[in-house]
């Protein structure tokens, strides 16, 4: 009886780790990797019998040594297990006195016998960081580089006596970007799913389940051991070629050239497209063409012509620099510290002295890698300073750059002075014009820079005042949506903005609104020239509502919360059920041309605040204060990749944005025929989020009892806001009959006192159309009303001088079946039709009769009228004896074909966030 009642307990309990197949392991290995790997084996309940790793250096032991003693894991640490080719037998004793079940070997750098890798009864795995058979040998995922390829990954494989060539347990496959180095593929994949593979490996083998897949040969590769001596570069190469073999020998061992008779190595490289940029000519022995030292760097030239960016040389007295600095060297002074600065200095110290425990004392002229540091102390370092040092921002680079402690140091306070600041390089279109100089950024803006797209195309935006060009601006394609698409996957995912707290985000936002409203009367001057805006509504509306919307986000960021969940299973055991709001990733958002600067403000100042990167496309007609606004983001200390912007078409732009894999939202505002194939494509792709402002139709209802001068001149705005280039403009208003005579001859009596004119004269009241297809479109479209019988009381033509102008036009006796009372006008078009005295109900179905519903409006003084209109008309907004009233607070955002998700207030911050729900026991 008690043997059944344990049999039907372990039935009963086989999901739990207590009686989960398990190992005997010995772990034979070193690094934090190998740490990580035994530490994440034991918590799944492994017993590891014996770690064999390396001897102590310089006094320190192996991160693995040290995790494995503090656990009191028995540890070994033979130099060798070899000697003269043969294995040494008391070491081959020792490891077998452990009674493995399975050799796991996470990264290991000495040469295991086949006496102990064949020994237990499962054998051994090993790690690998290639995608075998492609690469094998211990430079694979450098070879993974400098070849070029396409994808990287690892494998976990069952080890042999060949080379790289047993059985295939695992592996794991990732995209190589276009800046890689082996350092950034291993933190950003190689290392933590390598870790997560290893342990299930191990429980594979664990439970039976594990494959043993033949290697096969075709593709299989060896290429020796990168060492310095092998690592010079040919010159005779194309710059793709010359990067890869940069990037794949970077930090070890370092792809070096002869630079002025001395060996120098690069690091960091990427290539570079566009103009050739302004600097120092360097001569290269070997090139055929001399570098560039310019402000960002070393730039290189690859036989093909074609460019790369070097950021740091490193000479053979190990002495590393900006690229930048290279004619410079020396010149830089010694700082002399604040207090604050001192303290600092003795803070950094004792982080040093704690790292470099077998240093007595840190002298100014003590050297971290001389002192015996290795490259995980590097990221130690970094990471300590980064907690201690209230978020002080160091790159592995920087310890690299400056390995003396004065040096150190000196580099540190500059960092915290703001001094290493990258100076932002942009070519300008300067105008002199409305009494200021304005300078306006022409080309795309990808991962912090301004540059040329990849096909050099430009397109001409026009100035609609007089048809002049105002500026050629990069026309982008694929090939740079992708780029922008990367650069913003990084910053979001290893960048400074993904690690950023919310409070930090929110006084980045702050700054970047102070700097947008110290430029708002550039900002409205660029949009009355690129849109046509009247130059005082662009200062008011345009640049001021953008301001406050950035404003009003950037109080958001540190209060966005989730919430705790009572559930049902809370007791008897204890539960916490809790959910997170958490950002999406990378957001594509593409907007419209009637109001450049404030709909760009609209979605990214909410899709910031939540901590998401974007990638922006302007409307191709009005890129020009999209531009702007990005070179005022990065003068805000917005982290390069965080914000892109593309310049070019819908069909090429838009429709990749909608396509891009990587991409978790797409915002849109614009037509509704293009928010469907917008939405399709977001589907098919990846179902990623979408939230959409579409066309409108939007009714205003005017009722005799309502105070007639204001309906009049509400109504005019409703209309002629903007030239009537405005989502939710009226485009149909009715008007009770016994008013409507009266109504209509006051409207006409006010159209005939607005000023047409230049949008840059103070005085002016009515700017021009957008662009000259949208002005052919809007008379037409009043052609279309004549024809079909309704009364033309005034306008539907152009003014007769220079640029895009059209007379405010009023069509009364509007009947419903008419073209201009169904579609949308996005124009200076008042479109009037009457309803009978107390038809409340008849007008509201007629109201409603749209397949929109963005927005509406009713005059009445009678509020129980007013609040039963507005319970009854269908829209996402509904104003009550008032018109275009919108605010940063409230949210914005239509029904039916008007398309759906909020622009504005609270509801737009759902619309870039997720929300996960956790469960812990405890």
């Amino acid at each position: 009886m008690l043997w059944a009642a344990n049999q039907f307990f372990r039935k009963f309990s086989t999901t739990t780790v207590y009686f989960q197949n398990k190992l005997r392991l010995a772990l034979i290995g070193q690094s934090v990797f190998g740490q990580e790997v035994y530490s994440n084996l034991r918590k799944e309940g492994h017993k590891v019998v014996g770690v064999f790793t390396i001897p102590d250096k310089d006094g320190k032991a192996d991160p693995l040594a040290v995790a494995a003693e503090k656990d009191g894991t028995p540890v070994f640490k033979f130099p060798r297990w070899r000697l003269k080719g043969k294995p040494i037998p008391e070491v081959v004793d020792a490891y077998k006195a452990v009674g493995a079940d399975l050799n796991v070997l996470p990264f290991c750098s000495q040469f295991i016998p086949m006496d102990v890798i064949d020994n237990p009864k499962h054998g051994s795995i090993i790690y690998h960081p290639s995608i075998l058979p492609r690469h094998r040998g211990a430079s694979a995922i450098n070879w993974t580089l400098i070849h070029g390829d396409k994808k990287a990954g690892f494998s976990v494989f069952w080890a042999d006596d060949g080379l790289d060539t047993g059985p295939i347990l695992l592996q794991r496959v990732c995209d190589v970007e276009p800046s890689d180095t082996v350092d950034s593929l291993y933190n950003r994949f190689l290392f933590p799913e390598g870790v997560k593979a290893m342990v299930e490996a191990v429980q594979l083998i664990a439970d039976g389940k594990a494959p043993r897949i033949d290697q096969p040969e075709d593709g299989a590769t060896y290429e020796g051991i990168q060492k310095k001596e092998n690592a010079q570069i040919c010159w005779d190469s194309s710059a793709e070629e010359i990067h890869n073999w940069i990037r794949g020998h970077d930090k070890v061992p370092g792809a070096w050239t002869i630079i002025n008779d001395q060996i120098v190595t690069l690091y960091g490289s990427t290539l570079l497209e566009g103009a050739v940029p302004t600097g120092e000519p360097l001569p290269i022995e070997g090139a055929s063409k001399s570098g560039l030292v310019t402000k960002n760097g070393l730039v290189l030239f690859g036989k093909d012509g074609k460019m790369l960016l070097v950021k740091n040389l490193q000479f053979e007295d190990g002495k590393m620099i900006p690229a930048s600095s290279y004619f410079s060297m020396g010149d830089v002074a010694v700082l002399e510290l604040t207090e604050e600065e001192k303290a600092l200095e003795s803070h950094i110290r004792d982080i040093w002295k704690g790292i470099l425990s077998n240093v007595a004392v840190i002298e100014d002229t003590t050297d971290f890698f001389k002192s015996g540091a290795a490259s995980m102390d590097v990221v130690r370092l970094v990471e300590e300073i980064k907690q201690k040092c209230a978020g002080l921002e160091l790159q592995n680079e920087d310890v690299y750059m400056a390995t003396t402690f004065q040096d150190f140091m000196q580099m540190v306070v500059r960092k915290f002075r703001g001094e290493d600041k990258e100076e932002l390089v942009i070519d300008y279109v300067t105008l002199n014009v409305n009494n200021m100089t304005v300078n306006m950024p022409y080309q795309c803006f990808i991962n912090g820079q301004f540059v040329d797209s990849d096909s050099m195309k430009t397109c001409d935006t026009i100035n609609p005042t007089d048809g002049s060009v105002l500026c050629k601006v990069s026309f982008c394609s694929v090939a740079d949506v992708d780029k922008a698409v990367a650069a913003a996957k990084e910053a979001f995912e290893n960048g400074e903005w993904g690690k950023m707290n919310a409070r930090d985000r929110g006084r980045m936002l702050y700054r970047l609104a102070d700097l947008m409203e110290e430029h708002q009367e550039e900002l409205a001057t660029i949009e009355a020239l690129d849109s046509g805006a009247v130059y005082t509504l662009a200062l008011k509306t345009h640049v001021g509502m953008s301001v406050q919307t950035f404003r009003y986000f950037a109080g958001w960021c540190d209060k966005i919360q989730g919430s705790t969940i009572p559930i049902n299973q809370a007791r008897p055991n204890r539960n916490l059920t809790f959910t997170k709001k958490e950002p999406l990733g990378v957001c594509a958002i593409v907007i419209p041309w009637n109001y450049p600067l404030m709909m760009l403000a609209w979605k990214s100042a909410a899709c910031l605040a939540a901590g998401n990167t974007l990638v922006l496309k302007p409307a191709e007609v009005t890129p020009l204060t999209a531009l702007k606004f990005a070179e005022l983001a990065a003068k805000a200390g917005v982290p390069k990749g965080v914000i892109n912007i593309l310049p070019g078409s819908g069909g090429v732009v838009g429709q990749r944005l909608s396509e891009h894999p990587d991409i978790r939202k797409l915002g849109f505002t614009g037509s509704t025929p293009v928010g469907k194939q917008i939405m399709k494509s977001c589907a098919v792709s990846n179902l990623k989020k979408v939230s959409l402002e579409l066309g409108g139709k939007s009714p205003l209802i005017i009722f005799n009892d309502c105070d007639l001068d204001k309906a009049v001149r509400m109504g005019m705005g409703a209309v002629y806001f903007n030239k009537g280039e405005n989502c939710i403009a009226a485009g149909r208003i009715f008007v009770e009959d016994s008013i409507h005579d009266e109504f209509l001859r006051r409207v006409v009596e006010e159209i005939k006192k607005m000023k047409i004119g230049d949008p840059l004269d103070r005085s002016t009241d009515h700017g021009p159309q957008n662009h000259k297809a949208h002005l052919d479109k809007l008379l037409n479209y009043c052609e279309i009303g004549v024809k079909e019988g309704a009364t033309l009381v005034y306008g539907a033509r152009q003014v007769p001088r220079p640029g895009f102008f059209m007379e405010p036009t009023v069509f009364t006796n509007v009947e419903d079946h008419m073209y201009i009372a169904q579609e949308e006008s996005f124009g200076p078009v008042m479109v009037i039709s009457k309803f009978k005295d107390g038809d409340v109900d008849g007008v509201l179905a007629r109201a409603n009769s749209t397949d929109y519903g963005l927005a509406s409006g009713v005059f009445t003084r009678d509020i129980s009228k007013a609040m039963y209109v507005s319970e009854k008309l269908d829209a996402g907004t509904v104003f009550i004896n008032t018109y275009n009233k919108t605010d940063v607070a409230a949210p914005f955002g239509g029904f039916k074909q008007s398309g759906f998700g909020k622009d504005l207030g609270e509801e737009a911050l759902h619309e870039y966030l997720r929300t996960k729900a956790v469960t812990v026991e405890y």
